[in-house]
């Protein structure tokens, strides 16, 4: 068995996206994954985030929200920034650790009704897992045999 892939998401305050992709990268990914998020501050866990995904099955309650660290970023195999301002200001990254960028809406700057606000945070959730779903078929394929 190879060793488990080790994913590392991150965003400008680790509260709603990169929390999320965690979430379902554990999920999906199994023991094949380690996951991890961090932000380049640490804004806490966002209310919202941890209610969409609870709807969706995916516990992220006791995901702490992360300063990112030189030690996380040397335990990567790969880092996925998930919004513009930690793409720009993500620091230089280890020899062989690969990097991601995915541009998602940030839900917590939603406005409108409690429903409205709600509905941004489910599509982005969805946007995540069918991101991280990819990501996962396509970085796991190695581990697979022709019978899976």
């Amino acid at each position: 068995m190879t060793a488990p892939l080790h994913l590392l998401f991150v965003c400008t305050g680790n509260s709603c996206r990169s929390q999320m992709a965690e979430g379902w990268a554990r999920t999906l990914g199994g023991d094949r994954v380690i996951a991890e998020s961090a932000g380049i501050e640490a804004h806490g866990k966002n209310p919202r985030a941890i209610a969409v995904m609870a709807e969706a099955g995916v516990d992220i309650s006791a995901q702490e929200s992360t300063r990112l660290s030189d030690d996380m970023l040397a335990r990567a195999d790969l880092v996925v920034t998930v919004c513009g301002h930690a793409d720009e200001h993500c620091p230089v990254l280890p020899a062989g650790v690969r990097k991601l960028h995915w541009p998602l809406t940030d839900p917590a700057k939603a406005t409108g009704t409690e429903e409205e606000i709600m509905a941004e945070f489910r599509r982005v959730r969805d946007e995540v897992n069918q991101r991280v779903h990819a990501l996962l078929e396509t970085e796991l394929a190695a581990d697979r045999t022709p019978n899976d």
